[in-house]
């Protein structure tokens, strides 16, 4: 087994028990979990354009309010988080928006907001949703990333996007694909209320929405010239390496099981 592969393997045998264990104790360690998994990730995003020491401020301001996203009560919006996250980029451009000192305030404050909205307002979402939906989405994502590991690398052939994401094959595409409505439909008939063909239908959507948020931090990165968006987890890269995909089928299922109950 390879160097590199043989790393990846350790560091997941490491962390599932750790996210298992999480998952089913609830609050406060989920949110504990979260919070981490959170600002480590914002962090990397924010190193992509901002690296080393720079704007260290402005890093640890959104650190801050990434933070406060987490932990905000459930009972706040969803609306009410995204509007406080607004005033947040627009008080950060406010304190900074002299352009003689502070050229590129608006740009700064438009990165600190996405950063916000793409990780840990997503990431909340794991508060709002049971631990069998968390199961769901957690193990049809990581089938969807896995499947296509394996296939890209055994079967190779035709690449999707290379300029985008040069290593990314059709036949890796098609495992994932399989892999995720598998695993999707297995986890529906052990566990959820809805007909099989409602949960293979799911993942197949969750497993688009994986490849989505894989080819956008893909994206991200080649636009800024790295191959890695950090190194704290061995094999895998950085967080943000690791949940790319999480990042896109979090808020679809959340959307779909708010019209459709595929748990009782």
């Amino acid at each position: 087994m390879k160097s590199a592969h043989l790393q990846r393997v350790l560091t997941s045998v490491i962390l599932l028990p750790l996210l298992g264990w999480a998952i089913f104790s609830g609050d406060p360690v989920l949110s504990l979990a979260i919070a981490a998994v959170a600002g480590l990730g914002l962090l990397e995003f924010y190193a992509m354009f901002w690296p080393l020491r720079e704007k260290i401020a402005w890093k640890a301001g959104g650190t801050l309010l990434a933070l406060g996203l987490v932990w905000a009560p459930l009972t706040w919006s969803g609306t009410a988080l995204a509007c406080l996250a607004m005033l947040g980029m627009a008080l950060a451009f406010l304190a900074q928006h002299d352009r003689a000192r502070f050229p590129d305030a608006l740009q700064d404050s438009q990165i600190l907001l996405t950063g916000l909205l793409y990780l840990p307002f997503i990431l909340r979402l794991f508060r709002t949703v049971s631990a069998p939906e968390i199961g769901l989405v957690l193990l049809t994502t990581f089938a969807a990333d896995t499947g296509a590991y394996y296939a890209g690398s055994y079967l190779g052939g035709a690449k999707i996007w290379p300029s985008v994401s040069p290593k990314k094959t059709w036949a890796g595409s098609i495992g994932g694909l399989a892999a995720s409505v598998a695993v999707s439909t297995a986890f529906g008939l052990a566990f959820g209320t809805a007909g099989w063909q409602a949960f293979a239908l799911l993942g197949a959507g969750l497993n688009i929405a994986a490849q989505t948020g894989d080819f956008f931090e893909s994206a991200l990165k080649r636009r800024q010239g790295i191959k890695d968006s950090g190194w704290v987890l061995p094999g895998h890269g950085g967080i943000l390496d690791r949940i790319d995909s999480l990042l896109f089928t979090l808020p679809l299922y959340c959307g779909l099981a708010a019209l459709f109950p595929f748990f009782a």
